[in-house]
C-alpha cells in the first residue's frame, strides 16, 4: 500500500504539542499538511485519536469527505468539503487533549486515510468503527504522533 506523508508545521512527529492545541487552552485544531495522495483516491479521512485514555480510544477529531486534491489545513480550520463529526466530548469538530493532570504525556494519533469510496459509519462512531470501515477501502494513510500532558 502507498503511503501519504503528513506533518505539522506547529511541532513534529512525537513531540509536544503547544498547548493552543489543547482544550483549556484554546481548543485549536492544529495546522496539517499532506502529499503522496493516490490519484484514484475519492476522499480523505482524517482521525485523531487517543489510545492512551482507557479501554477504548478517546476520539479527538474525525473529519470526512475530505477533498482528495486538498494538500492540508490551517490551524483552526476545517480541511476543504471535509464533515465534522462529534468527538469523544460530545461535540462537532476538534476536541483538544485534556488528559488528567500529573499523567504521563498522552499520545494523539493524527491518521489520515486516502479511500475509494465513502465510509459506511454509525451515527456516532468511535476510532474503532472508523478503522473497521477504512479496512477494505483505503488506499494509503498516514500518521503522525504529538504528546501531551497536563
Amino acid at each position: 500500500m502507498a503511503g501519504i506523508l503528513i506533518r505539522s508545521t506547529a511541532f513534529n512527529d512525537h513531540d509536544l504539542m503547544p498547548d493552543r492545541f489543547s482544550r483549556d487552552g484554546g481548543n485549536l485544531s492544529p495546522p496539517l499538511a499532506w502529499s503522496g495522495v493516490p490519484e484514484s483516491a475519492t476522499e480523505l479521512v482524517l482521525l485523531v485519536e487517543d489510545p492512551d485514555a482507557g479501554r477504548e480510544p478517546f476520539l479527538h477529531w474525525l473529519v470526512t469527505g475530505i477533498d482528495p486534491a486538498s494538500q492540508g489545513t490551517d490551524e483552526g480550520q476545517l480541511p476543504g468539503g471535509g464533515r465534522e463529526w462529534t468527538n469523544g466530548y460530545g461535540s462537532p469538530g476538534w476536541g483538544g487533549p485534556h488528559p488528567p493532570k500529573n499523567d504521563d504525556p498522552h499520545r494523539y494519533f493524527f491518521r489520515l486515510y486516502a479511500v475509494d469510496k465513502p465510509l459506511a459509519l454509525p451515527t456516532n462512531p468511535g476510532a474503532q468503527d472508523i478503522h473497521r470501515a477504512v479496512e477494505d477501502i483505503e488506499l494509503a494513510s498516514a500518521n503522525m504522533v504529538g504528546t501531551f500532558a497536563r
